[in-house]
Formats: structure tokens, sequence, C-alpha cells
């Protein structure tokens, strides 16, 4: 449980990776390309689903919870708003896809998971 919660953690701290790479054909892993250095920015309407998430995951990890199937749910409910939510345009709007979909994946590994561990 612990391995997963550090997962989906360091997927909502993904986005402020310091590398500046696209996908490697050698790691098939996709890297966030930052706006000259920076991190993207994120509109308005989105930012309270992204803390929402960060709310649920750092309220799950100060208090120790276990109910992994329960902060699936919660998780996968503020992604679908966010989604719902999303006016981006351009490289920030295909940056914002190359965090959120491994973001997906994660939780629903997270939810379909058969024990805490």
């Amino acid at each position: 449980m612990k391995q997963i919660t550090i997962f989906l953690t360091i997927a909502l701290i993904f986005a402020a990776c310091s590398t500046n790479q696209k996908k490697s054909n050698t790691e098939n892993v996709i890297k966030i390309e930052l706006n000259n250095g920076e991190k993207w920015k994120v509109n308005d309407e989105m930012k309270p689903f992204i803390n929402k998430e960060n709310s649920y995951l750092d309220t799950y990890i100060s208090t120790k919870k276990t109910d992994y199937k329960t902060l699936a749910k919660l998780l996968k409910e503020q992604n679908n708003n966010l989604i719902k939510s999303c006016t981006m345009e351009g490289t920030g709007h295909d940056e914002l896809h190359n965090w959120l979909l491994p973001h997906i994946k994660l939780i629903n590994e997270l939810e379909k998971s058969e024990t805490k561990e």
C-alpha cells in the first residue's frame, strides 16, 4: 500500500519535474516538457480539482488510512471534474496530457487492486 501511495504522490507532483525531455524510445516513459524552464500554467477552473486530489492524498497519508478503494474513487471523481473543466490549448494542453494519462493509469490500478499492498 505504501508503494501505491508513493506512486500516486509522485504522479501528482510529476508536473513539477525539472527534466525537459519527451518520450524516450528506450525507456518508454513520457517526460513533461517545461514552458521555457517553467511550469505550465493551469487554468483557474482546473486548480480546485488538482488541489482537492492533493488534499485527499495528504489526508490519506497523514492519517494512515487504509481504504484505498475510497481514495481511488475520490481521485477518479476529481480527475473527471478536471477533464471537464479543461479549456487549455496548445503545447500546455498536450503536456497536461503527458502528466494526466499516467496519473489516470495509476488511479485505475489502485481501484482494481485486490490488496492494500
